[in-house]
Order: structure tokens, then sequence, then C-alpha cells
């Protein structure tokens, strides 16, 4: 399994890090395509569409991005886009957490596809346009979740129910404890403030997501990188909800040793968007 996931990684790598870093930002945009085509058919196995129907589900979610690319969304930034889409992943993120696993089946089916795709198409949006502000404005972002991952993880290991006996959502995810998610959020609040500093120390030309907070104050720096790894736990669980309540282990077997594309990118699917809502609000 290890041996499988290392592979994985280095050839997503291998991919990635070339788009990434190109001198354009319509490199990258167009391999984030594949991914959010794969996660729309992800969505349509879990919920249970044949393989035709999910193909189509993936296709659909691809021209939706498509088509907002052509249509020079990617250069303009919403206001009207993002504080929607940001209200609407607290709210709802909330709302699923709350009813369990028991909760999923009863939203009607239309509702759950429709709400997939959107979720994918919001993603692949803030992506994009993440992108297009500037590397380091997107990596600023994408390394809050992965810190926030691997610092709960740590944290959970080593003192996991030693604080707070009972475990965060043991009918959802077993694994996860509240001290991991205190341990996330106190890397990313280091993260947050580390990167702040280093931005104005070496000027970056491209200010990151934490910079801009950081126009704002301090304590919204602080509030905010705090409630962002708090989202990025409601996506995980968010996921792991779905996947328990229709009996899957992985959203795929489409990255050997990492499960699917929505395996890979759930926390990203709320953190994302609200980044990109709290960037409007801020420019």
């Amino acid at each position: 399994m290890l041996k499988q996931r290392v592979i994985t990684a280095l050839v997503l790598l291998a991919f990635l890090l070339p788009a990434l870093f190109y001198r354009e930002a319509w490199a990258f945009n167009a391999l984030m395509l594949a991914f959010i085509a794969a996660g729309g058919w992800e969505w349509g196995r879990l919920n249970r569409l044949g393989m035709t129907a999910s193909l189509a589900l993936g296709a659909f979610t691809l021209l939706l991005c498509v088509a907002s690319w052509l249509g020079g969304l990617l250069d303009q930034p919403s206001l009207r886009v993002w504080l929607p889409a940001g209200v609407a992943w607290v709210v709802v993120g909330a709302w699923l957490l709350r009813a369990g696993v028991a909760g999923w089946p009863q939203v009607p089916a239309p509702l759950r596809l429709a709400g997939g795709v959107l979720a994918l198409w919001l993603t692949w949006l803030a992506v994009a346009q993440a992108r297009v502000i500037g590397i380091n404005f997107l990596l600023s972002v994408l390394v809050l979740v992965w810190v926030a991952d691997i610092f709960a993880y740590f944290a959970g290991r080593a003192f996991g129910t030693r604080l707070v006996a009972r475990k965060l959502a043991p009918a959802i995810s077993p694994g996860k404890s509240w001290e991991g998610v205190m341990g996330g959020m106190a890397g990313v609040l280091i993260l947050a403030l580390v990167w702040a500093w280093a931005d104005g120390h070496w000027a970056a030309p491209v200010r990151s997501f934490y910079s801009h907070l950081a126009n704002g104050g301090t304590l919204l720096l602080v509030l905010v990188a705090l409630g962002m790894a708090a989202m990025s736990v409601v996506g995980d669980l968010v996921e792991s909800l779905i996947k328990r309540s229709v009996g899957a282990k992985d959203s795929s077997g489409l990255l050997p040793g990492h499960g699917g594309v929505l395996d890979r990118v759930d926390a990203l699917l709320p953190t994302l968007p609200l980044a990109m809502m709290f960037y409007t609000l801020l420019t």
C-alpha cells in the first residue's frame, strides 16, 4: 500500500508541478479540468448512478467549467459568487454533519446530484481564479489544507482522547479526535503568521492569502486561519459521511493507494471557495 501511495504521488507531482509553475495559468487550470471531471464521475457513482450516467455527469461538470472559462469568469472574482458560496458551505456543512449518516439518504437525489456538481464547479473556479491571481496565493491556500491534515494526524496520534474523552465524530469518522482538530488549527495558525511575515520580509510580488488577511489586522488573520482549518475538517467529514451512507470505502480507485479524486480534494471543497470569498471581501 505504501509503495502504491508513493508511486501515485510521484506520478501526480510529475504532472502537477510543471503545470503549476508554468509561466501562464492556463496549463494548470486545464489540468484541473481533468480532476474535476473525474470528481463528477465519482460523484455519480457515490449517488448510485450507472457507468454511463456517471460518465455523463462527469462530462457535464467538465463542460460547465469550460463554459465558465470561455465566458471570462477566471479574470473576474466576484463577491456575488463567493459570498453565497462561502456562506452555503458553512450552513450546509453544519446541517449535514448534524443530520449525520442517516440524514444523507433523506436528501432528494436530484438535489444531491446538483449540489455535488455545484460544489465541484465552484472548487474548479476557485482554484483557477487563485492561479490567475498568482502561484503564491494559490499555494498558500493549498498548503493550509495539507498542514491542517499533517498536524491533525500527529496531534491525534500523540494526544488522541487524552484531553477530550470522546471522539470528534465517531459515527462518521471514528479515527478523528478533538485533539487532532486542535493540532491542525495550531499548525495552520503558525503557517498563516509565518507566511504573512515572509511575504512582507521578502516583498513578495504576489501576496499570499494570509497577507490579504493581515491587511485587516492580526485578529482577522488569526480568526480566519482557525476557521479555515475547521472548514477543512468539515469538508473531510462531509465526504466521509456520504461514503459511509452508501457503504463505500473510497470515492473510486482512480488513484492507487489514495482512493479517488474526491478523497484527495474533500478538504479543499469548502476551503477554496472560502478563500476566494475573503479575497473578494478584502480587495
